[in-house]
């Protein structure tokens, strides 16, 4: 990878390539989960603590039955079948690795393989007369003839648990880079009598690895490639799937539309009708019906009530709450604040910490001076209040329902419902007053 990361940290969809396998893993219920880690095994056991797998590291790194081995005092063998997973291969389905392990049984020696027009780098699959699976070749050992043949291994199987144990102790380095390969248990177990049996991947991605960034791009594609069909055969339009991205999870009402460049990150719901314009970054956030979120938007964790309209170029940070029918216009920032319906900042102002009632006209360049240096104070404006241009609302304070703020106000005490405040400095003309020159050099 080229990089200092170790690289099953390396990030697909906003997630770890490891965490994509353990979240795999997860889902078929397993009685234990063990990860094996080699080179930056300290920052990969750190970033992946919080998963509830057991580590045990490969120290040195003398091939893939080396790593295995490590992995068998944690073994139970009161699990008839393990199923060994690759921590860079991060696009496989549960649906495949639970089709894996039924071929096992507990009593087989499933290989998970697939076709490909180009094998190169891969184990051969080699078979007898009678199709049954008699070995795997590595790339590097094979014969012309058998690099020749098209299905490989993936580098994923499923054992029964006693035999695998057998296998593993019996694995000798005699090849060509003096490695333990874990393709050799199969040559074993077809000696020993077991059968050994081949389970279909169903799709080339699904056992896609990845070694360098240009791989890893290529993943990150094709899965949000997969990605954006689903929500599309669920009736959401898009633009142009090849420029969407969901780093999490995305629910969609009906008829929803989503522009060219967008980001979902995290929980993401959007209502029926919901708009989303072009270059938005959208993180934790509800989003209601017939909500329109214009170009260049970037929100997280925020809660948009139905028909609200939303930048361009508008910030919502956390605790932003807007309610119906709100308008945010472009370059205006809401954090820790809630809008009540129909209130309107529509250009060039800041909102934090702050409570505004119905139908509140906040205007442009006005800002609540919510922090004193130490601690943050709460603004409350009350309903059909109107806040002039370039106006400084300095928190704690109540503007009163109905008030109106006049342009150019500093305001720092609360004000009552109905009244015209204006709290500026008296405005002074000098006649005859001559701008200051430049002194000659």
């Amino acid at each position: 990878m080229k990089s200092a990361l170790p690289k099953v940290l390396h990030r697909l969809a906003g997630r770890a390539l490891l965490q994509h396998v353990l979240d795999t893993a997860a889902a078929l219920g397993p009685g234990r989960t063990i990860v094996v880690t080699g080179h930056g095994a300290a920052a990969v056991e750190s970033a992946s603590a919080a998963s509830g797998a057991r580590f045990v590291r490969q120290e040195p790194q003398l091939g893939t039955g080396h790593a295995v081995q490590q992995a068998v005092p944690a073994l139970d063998d009161g699990h008839a079948t393990t199923l060994i997973l690759n921590g860079d291969v991060p696009l496989i389905r549960p649906e495949t690795a639970a089709a894996l392990a039924t071929a096992c049984g507990g009593t087989k020696l499933a290989l998970l393989t697939i076709e490909l027009p180009d094998p190169t780098g891969y184990g051969r699959i080699v078979r007898a007369a009678d199709g049954s699976v008699r070995a795997i070749v590595e790339h590097k050992d094979a014969t012309p003839a058998q690099r020749a043949l098209r299905e490989v291994y993936t580098g994923m199987m499923a054992a029964p648990t006693a035999a695998l144990k057998r296998w593993l102790a019996g694995l000798r380095n005699d090849n060509a880079q003096g490695e333990y390969y874990l393709t050799d248990i199969v040559a074993m177990a077809v000696a020993e009598g077991t059968a050994v049996v081949a389970s279909p991947a169903p799709d080339e991605t699904e056992v896609l690895g990845v070694n360098s960034p240009l791989q890893l791009a290529d993943l990150e594609r094709r899965f949000q490639r997969r990605q954006a069909e689903a929500l599309m055969e669920a009736g959401v339009r898009m633009a142009d799937p090849a420029r969407f991205d969901l780093r999490g999870t995305l629910a969609c009402g009906q008829d929803v539309e989503i522009d060219v460049g967008c980001v979902f990150e995290g929980e993401v719901t959007l209502g029926d009708g919901a708009r989303i314009g072009a270059h938005c970054v959208i993180r934790n956030a509800h989003i209601g019906a017939n909500v329109t979120i214009q170009p260049f938007t970037l929100m997280d964790d925020a809660k948009i009530g139905a028909g609200a309209i939303v930048g361009p170029f508008s910030r919502l940070r956390p605790g932003a709450d807007l309610g119906e029918e709100v308008h945010i216009g472009n370059f205006v920032e809401v954090k820790n604040s809630t809008l009540a319906r129909g209130a309107k900042a529509n250009h060039l102002a800041y909102l934090g910490d702050a409570t505004v009632g119905e139908r509140v006209n906040y205007g442009a360049g006005s800002i609540t001076a919510n922090y004193d240096g130490a601690n943050k104070h709460r603004t409350v404006i009350g309903a059909d209040v109107h806040v002039g241009s370039n106006c400084v609302l300095v928190a704690p304070v109540t503007i009163g329902e109905g008030g109106t703020v006049g342009a150019g106000s500093t305001v720092s005490k609360n004000t009552a419902p109905g009244q015209l405040t204006v709290a500026r400095a008296k405005q002074t003309a000098i006649d005859g007053w001559q701008r200051p020159k430049k002194k000659p050099k």
